[in-house]
């Protein structure tokens, strides 16, 4: 029998981590990128620079060429890192979008080079056992009961989906005996209604939709003068809607609107879901992060009564993006989505106490971003963390407080956790309409200059500027900066306006 000689992938050996060998090159790498990626937050001076867009397509030529590592990683260097928003510079203050923690990039990193699945314990052992404690600290953080259980998501969006698909197969089992994994969705899905505040997170409408359910299906609810939902005014509308033949299945309350922070009162929406024997989620994307602050916790009175709750990560816990968790309060309600597979997550995996976690998720392969969790709780624990958090809820008080010191701005409220949302104010020759362009163009300028990145949001149909103070670095003189930046910019606008008015 001939001997069939084993063909040498030199070529290939050093572009993976199995052949190592002495280490040399997968340090070399990663010493190298390490190098570049200090080097921009050093260097960088400005959030974000101009002509980005330019700068990024001149990278894309000649993709099909090989290339030495270090000549990749020097353009990427200088066409896409130093063309990229820097999150963690103090005058980025724009979106629910944090500055990472190191030890969540340095768990990143070790993520990426361990690439476990998440749906089957063989393809990810340790991992499957890391996020399933990780989960039931988080279910003991939120003082949910034994019963509860959850898994990871890429945010708030899958978090809210999830959610609400369970709200609406648990409503179809019990009140219509119609199982919707096995044969759809019944005739009377055309009436089920939704309820969420007016502040909610358009998700919720985006969720409807891929339900099957329809956007006209989510009723938005009236908020008070705190944005926080109306209480009475939910009462009214669902014994409107079932007054006029409607399906109610689902509250949504929100810990933490995007626009305003407001957290809705949950131990009375709690009562109504009750009262109406509804299912109640809790978006808490944005505002889960108080329950490490015992000077905060309270704010979220009634998390813990949930059937359903949205935590996100890479928000207010500063993690890298992406990073959330979905929990519900009884596991058996993931029933809902649980299909099994031979090859991955055979019932008999079950009968002999392996885990597979696929069995809670929508996703098939995911990450193991529990492990970010992990590192950062292990390497700062609660009480820093914590720390970090209240700080960004200061800071958010401090430029309020600064905005309603300025005669040329107006402060929407009083913020009640980090997003501030105001405008400049121009002179009354200024009509409503000419202010709000101002108002856009104060935002556009202040980015396409690199000063300072705000957002801006409408309010009442009118336009409205935003900051959300999410980086605990940010210093006094920062949020001063960005104040006069935005004073500064409107009155030069106004007075370009003017000249072309003569």
């Amino acid at each position: 029998m001939p001997v069939v000689k084993e063909e040498s992938h030199t070529a290939i050996d050093n572009e993976f981590l199995t052949n190592v060998g002495d280490k040399s090159r997968i340090l070399e790498m990663l010493t190298q990128t390490s190098a570049y990626i200090a080097e921009f937050f050093n260097e960088s001076e400005r959030p974000v620079p101009a002509e980005a867009e330019v700068q990024v397509k001149q990278f894309f030529h000649g993709l099909e060429k090989e290339n030495d590592f270090d000549s990749v990683l020097k353009e990427v260097m200088e066409h896409i890192m130093k063309c990229s928003l820097n999150i963690s510079h103090p005058h980025a203050m724009a979106h629910l979008h944090c500055p990472p923690l190191l030890s969540g990039v340095c768990a990143d990193v070790i993520v990426s080079a361990l690439n476990q699945s998440m749906d089957s314990w063989d393809q990810s052992p340790a991992a499957t056992t890391v996020e399933t404690e990780v989960v039931n600290w988080l279910c003991e953080l939120y003082q949910l009961p034994q019963t509860a259980a959850g898994t990871f998501t890429t945010g708030g969006t899958q978090s809210n989906f999830m959610g609400l698909l369970l709200a609406r197969d648990q409503y179809c089992a019990r009140e219509l005996s119609h199982d919707v994994k096995a044969d759809g969705l019944p005739a009377e899905a055309a009436r089920f209604k939704i309820f969420c505040s007016e502040e909610a997170h358009f998700t919720v409408k985006k969720s409807a939709v891929q339900l099957g359910l329809g956007e006209r299906s989510v009723v938005g609810v009236p908020t008070d003068e705190h944005k926080k939902m109306s209480t009475g005014k939910l009462e009214a509308f669902i014994q409107e809607a079932r007054v006029a033949g409607d399906h109610p299945i689902a509250i949504v309350a929100t810990a933490g609107t995007t626009d305003f922070g407001s957290i809705d009162p949950l131990q009375e929406i709690r009562r109504t879901a009750d009262k109406e024997n509804l299912w109640m989620h809790v978006d808490a994307a944005f505002g889960g992060a108080l329950a490490l602050c015992s000077a905060q916790a309270e704010k979220l009175d009634g998390v813990h009564k949930a059937d359903s709750l949205a935590v996100d990560f890479h928000k207010l816990f500063y993690q890298p993006v992406s990073c959330g968790a979905f929990l519900v309060r009884s596991r058996d309600s993931f029933r809902f989505i649980r299909h099994g597979a031979d090859y991955l997550n055979p019932e008999d995996d079950r009968d002999e106490g392996f885990t597979n976690l696929v069995d809670y998720s929508m996703q098939t392969t995911r990450r193991f971003d529990a492990l970010k969790i992990l590192m950062t709780l292990r390497t700062l624990g609660t009480e820093k963390w914590a720390e970090m958090i209240g700080q960004g809820l200061r800071q958010a008080g401090r430029l309020a407080e600064k905005i309603n010191d300025e005669p040329e701005l107006y402060l929407v409220m009083k913020p009640e956790m980090n997003a501030v949302v105001f405008k400049y104010c121009t002179e009354t020759s200024f009509g409503e309409r000419e202010e709000d362009e101002i108002n856009r163009e104060i935002q556009q300028q202040l980015y396409a200059s690199g000063e300072a990145v705000i957002a801006k949001t409408k309010l009442n149909d009118r336009q409205f500027l935003k900051c959300t103070l999410l980086n605990p670095l940010t210093k006094e003189e920062d949020i001063d900066h960005v104040i006069q930046s935005v004073i500064e910019t409107g009155r030069e606008i106004e007075i370009i306006r003017r000249r072309k008015q003569q």
